[in-house]
């Protein structure tokens, strides 16, 4: 209990936040693998006790390194959802928005680590069932975005094709990510040009 009433001091507040930081830092760069407890205090600059200091286990301090990659994501997608300009879209420059706003990486770029690590986070939630209500938080989030990039595209929006549109996305992602299409940008893109005016007609 000692190492919970620290961390609600400034302090230990400091020191939790800069091991969730460091977590997941290593998350985004080389996946669940580079999370140990060595790694993570090295990165923040701690002590090694310290990680089983302020968390209960690896496991607990993994769940808050993914809620802290899903709050960075969400910052960056309510950014360029907010710079997006409202007008009529057609299918294609639809789909070039939302594979910035899903995919990102510019044309031409390797695969990101990033872009990896998301993918993987989805299926360790199959073997690691604590992750899964974070990772639908962040997955909701994505969802919302896209309703904001659609509504402002001067698209219908229903929800559950908003869900569709995503989950295709995911999924020509995963797809390209073993070779299938041109690259994780130029196959989602297809995908969405395919079905954009079926799940997101206009208004």
């Amino acid at each position: 209990m000692q190492g919970v009433t620290a961390a609600v001091t400034p302090k230990g507040e400091r020191r939790r936040y800069a091991l969730v930081s460091a977590a997941a830092d290593l998350l985004c760069e080389g996946g669940f693998d580079a999370v140990r407890h060595r790694a993570v205090a090295r990165r923040a600059g701690l002590p090694l006790a310290s990680t089983t200091y302020y968390f209960s286990s690896l496991d607990d301090l993994v769940e808050r390194a993914v809620e802290h990659v899903g709050l960075r994501e969400a910052e960056l997608l309510d950014s360029r959802v907010a710079a997006l300009s409202r007008r009529r879209r057609g299918a294609e420059s639809t789909a070039d928005v939302l594979v910035d706003l899903l995919v990102g990486d510019g044309p031409g770029t390797r695969v990101s680590e990033q872009l990896i690590s998301r993918y993987e986070r989805y299926i360790a939630c199959a073997r690691q069932p604590g992750l899964r209500d974070v990772q639908r938080r962040i997955m909701k989030q994505r969802t919302q975005a896209v309703v904001e990039v659609v509504e402002r595209s001067g698209r219908c929006v229903r929800a559950e094709a908003m869900t569709a549109l995503v989950c295709a996305v995911d999924g020509a992602v995963v797809a390209s990510l073993v070779g299938v299409g041109d690259g994780p940008r130029a196959t989602a893109r297809a995908t969405l040009v395919d079905v954009i005016d079926v799940l997101a007609p206009f208004g």
